[in-house]
């Protein structure tokens, strides 16, 4: 017997999506709007809240239709990012108001359109298939993509794994495109790791330096060395790695006063030269070396917020979302890993995890609005893919 499933509107659907106030890490309404629309459409839901000792509580939701294999999902996030000042915006930010053919509020790009877009290109699918389907089709919706990251796509992939719910491959509609719609597709991500560094002195009166131990003047020469160390030229689907200073203190308010410490948070982003383990082992070595120039006392903390790593762009699906592109846009995308990160950081461990959705231009900002026209064409990139790929499965 055929499933019989209503085909959805990307349009409404992300209007209704915007009006839900999902900062995180609220829910806001928009999984019980998820959840409402694909039940009724055969798939099983799961609501997920996850909880972890000093962060808040998150609600996510999975959702499957189909038992087989190949299985394929599609991850995003409902949560958002505050909207800043109200009065800056041009229409109210969870309003969903469409003006000029184009579609306002927050999470219009990031990331609720992209949600909406592969939600109601999957029910299209969905209606023409029916129970002809060979394979299975999933959605992973978190609400902490934004957020801490701990109670969301992490958890809920352990979950799965517990449960002994295998993935085959992934598509994570985040914003991936720079300027228009097939621009690029993510085929991997930097690497991303943190380290602070406390230069140690000994406070005293800045009137009698010879009393005291600066650490100031120590850790900017420290900044200084590392700002200027090459630490590879890139690979072959990677630029290079960088290292950024992005946090400068002293706990000290007072100009009189030499402070008794003075610390720097480095962020580095690194390629598949290295891995988690050997680009700390470099930095704890290239801060070292620096210390050791100056004579510097100090202590070191390194934490990490997802290893590289890098889809293969041969099979089908990349090969599959690259046709579908070009089919409905004329453009040939490019495969690329910068960037920040995002959840396909997690995704990775389970299956093969690639990144495409709308144009970023207006992610985060005042005023974040995709055309409707965008959202069309997206929706129709997603079936084409889908179609493609359990064609060549």
């Amino acid at each position: 017997n055929r499933i019989m499933i209503p085909q959805q509107d990307p349009i409404a659907l992300t209007q209704a999506l915007v009006r839900c106030e999902s900062v995180t890490p609220e829910e806001g309404g928009a999984l019980t709007l998820l959840e409402g629309v694909l039940q009724p459409a055969g798939f099983t839901c799961h609501r997920l809240t996850f909880s972890t000792p000093g962060t808040p509580d998150v609600e996510n939701l999975y959702a499957r239709i189909g038992t087989g294999e190949p299985h394929l999902c599609f991850a995003g996030h409902t949560d958002v990012v505050p909207t800043g000042p109200i009065e800056a915006w041009t229409v109210p930010p969870f309003s969903g108001e469409i003006r000029d053919g184009v579609l306002y509020g927050r999470g219009a790009v990031d990331m609720k359109g992209g949600v909406a877009c592969f939600i109601a290109a999957a029910l299209d699918y969905l209606a023409t298939a029916g129970s002809q389907l060979h394979g299975s089709i999933s959605f992973l919706i978190t609400g902490d993509e934004e957020g801490p990251s701990i109670n969301g796509t992490l958890k809920v992939l352990e979950w799965l794994s517990a449960r002994g719910e295998t993935i085959s491959a992934c598509l994570v509609g985040e914003p991936s495109n720079p300027e228009a719609l097939g621009d690029e597709i993510k085929i991997g991500r930097r690497g991303s790791i943190n380290a602070e560094v406390v230069v140690h002195g000994r406070q005293g009166h800045s009137a009698y330096p010879q009393k005291a131990e600066n650490p100031i003047p120590k850790l900017a020469r420290i900044i200084d060395r590392l700002s200027s160390v090459e630490i590879d030229r890139g690979t072959a689907h990677f630029q290079p790695s960088n290292l950024q200073t992005t946090v400068i203190s002293a706990p000290n308010s007072a100009s009189n006063v030499i402070p008794a410490e003075a610390r720097a948070i480095f962020n580095v982003r690194y390629n598949d030269t290295w891995n988690r383990a050997t680009i700390e082992a470099w930095l704890r070595e290239q801060v070292a070396a620096a210390a050791a120039t100056v004579d510097a006392r100090y202590s070191i903390d390194v934490s990490g917020t997802g290893d590289v790593f890098l889809t293969s762009p041969d099979g089908p699906l990349v090969e599959q979302l690259v046709a579908a592109i070009a089919a409905e846009t004329g453009r040939t995308p490019a495969l690329t890993t910068g960037g920040g990160t995002s959840d396909a950081r997690f995704i990775k461990d389970l299956c093969p995890v690639i990144e495409f959705g709308p144009v970023n231009t207006t992610i985060h900002a005042v005023d974040e609005r995709v055309p409707v026209s965008e959202l069309t064409q997206l929706t129709a990139i997603y079936r084409r893919f889908i179609a493609g790929y359990f064609a060549a499965m």
